[in-house]
């Protein structure tokens, strides 16, 4: 019912461009949202949930909450239903994978509506509607876990109705303050707010085909200083936002300690360097001007991927990039944004695990038997249940991808690497692969649908999709 309401929020901007050919495809959505919502409320009774009836709910939810998500695509622009659903659930998810080939010629109003869902998406849907109605009960702590449990530690407030409010205000002031640096710098009121919207919640739609390119191409005065403004946001939105919670409430103690967050800038840090390393091997000549352009493209595209944003000023595919830079970009993209982030991938907390556990195990080569060998970060052990949750994911993250790439190349006939980069970039929630959008648009439904697949077992972080299929989960 929430979305119902939520559908309607576009309609300013019907009025604003004069799009009144696609009102009935917002009213029409926003009818259905409410009146299936309405239905499910009088079937249903009040009552608590169990963890395992928690992930199914969130799983269905999801899938559930984009039909009525894409109906605005599929009545306002002419795409067909499944196109539609798959552009929409690559929005909720942040995924940032389009089938769109000419992006300006759609409404803008169904633009907003494209970049308003990757902002939902972000923090998360269901986390959104429970920070509406404020309600701080099991049922919704069930809710909030399954959709968002790796940020359910270590909450600022004891009440997870408050710790879900906070983390909205949090994110709602970025996006504003976003907003108004981007405004400053020459964007019309339309582009800050989109961009703004799928800069923080690193989902990467834009509203040009040249993506941040577009800004450069069309002369824009301050198209270096935006470059720089969307590259430090995307970085915000690849944090933890439980810190910018500490940061904003003057804990920077705490922050500075953080072993993630420092891992993530050495990430970006080191990433950068040797690609321009790499780059002026590949290309000589070294002026200050062409520094600061080296400089720019290789940071701002290192924290694009990093953060599973997938924005672009340069083509990862050129030959502007040589071969290491594309093998970095890979590794980026695997390793993805903190936990707590609205960032995809693996993680870097769990990349940090997984890497303190190999290194624990050859300790225990020259280490007596009897002798403790924890895997210990931010000054605390983690459990071996954790241990044993994050190389499980970790396995079935590959699985997913393997699997995806065997069907795209069967039914689609694209090549190993491009049949793997798309699955890869579905489950990573991540945006740019190896296909390109006409190529993408192309594929078999079947393709399309083992997509969709991928980007909702990625960003529920796959059990909760994977239980939908388990016959013991419903008994």
């Amino acid at each position: 019912m929430i979305q119902g309401f939520v559908l309607l929020i576009p309609l300013l901007f019907v009025a604003a461009f004069h799009e009144y050919a696609v009102i009935k495809a917002f009213l029409f959505s926003s009818f259905a949202s409410l009146a299936a919502g309405y239905a499910l409320q009088k079937l249903t009774k009040p009552g608590q949930v169990t963890s395992l009836q928690s992930m199914l709910i969130c799983g269905i939810a999801w899938i559930v909450l984009s039909l009525f998500g894409c109906l605005p695509f599929y009545l306002g622009a002419d795409i067909t239903f499944l196109d539609a659903y798959f552009e929409t659930v690559s929005g909720f998810t942040t995924t940032g994978i389009t089938l769109i080939t000419n992006i300006e010629a759609i409404p803008k109003s169904l633009l907003f509506w494209r970049s308003l869902i990757q902002w939902l998406g972000g923090l998360g849907i269901l986390t959104f509607f429970l920070a509406i109605t404020f309600r701080s009960n099991m049922t919704y702590f069930q809710l909030f876990s399954a959709e968002s449990h790796k940020i359910d530690s270590s909450r600022p407030t004891p009440s997870i109705a408050k710790t879900v409010v906070i983390l909205w205000v949090v994110y709602s002031f970025i996006t504003l303050l976003e907003t108004a640096v981007l405004k400053a710098l020459g964007m019309s009121f339309f582009d800050a707010i989109c961009h703004s919207f799928t800069t923080l919640s690193t989902g990467g739609f834009s509203t040009y085909d040249a993506s941040i390119d577009y800004f450069r191409r069309a002369g824009f005065a301050h198209y270096k200083a935006i470059e720089y403004a969307l590259a430090f946001f995307m970085f915000l939105g690849g944090m933890n936002f439980l810190l910018h919670y500490k940061i904003l409430s003057g804990r920077f103690r705490d922050v500075s300690k953080n072993t993630e967050l420092r891992t993530f800038v050495y990430i970006i840090l080191f990433s950068t360097a040797f690609i321009m390393i790499e780059h002026y091997r590949h290309f000589p000549g070294v002026t200050l001007e062409r520094l600061e352009t080296e400089f720019r493209h290789s940071i701002f595209t290192v924290i694009s991927l990093v953060t599973t944003t997938g924005y672009g000023t340069t083509d990862i595919n050129e030959p502007y990039f040589p071969v290491m830079a594309k093998q970095i970009f890979l590794l980026l993209m695997l390793i993805g944004g903190c936990v707590g982030s609205t960032g995809g991938g693996i993680k870097v907390m769990r990349i940090i695990i997984l890497y303190k556990a190999f290194t624990g195990q050859i300790r225990r080569l020259w280490l007596p038997r009897k002798a403790l060998s924890e895997v210990v970060v931010n000054n605390k052990i983690v459990p071996d249940w954790e241990l044993k949750r994050v190389t499980g994911l970790f396995f079935g993250w590959l699985l997913l991808i393997l699997i995806g790439g065997f069907t795209t190349a069967f039914f689609a006939g694209l090549g190993s690497w491009e049949s793997l980069s798309g699955m890869f970039s579905a489950v990573g929630n991540i945006g740019p692969c190896y296909i390109t959008v006409q190529q993408m648009s192309d594929l078999p439904a079947i393709v399309k649908l083992t997509y969709i697949f991928g980007m909702l077992a990625g960003r529920l972080e796959i059990l909760p999709v994977l239980l939908i299929f388990s016959g013991k989960a419903w008994r």
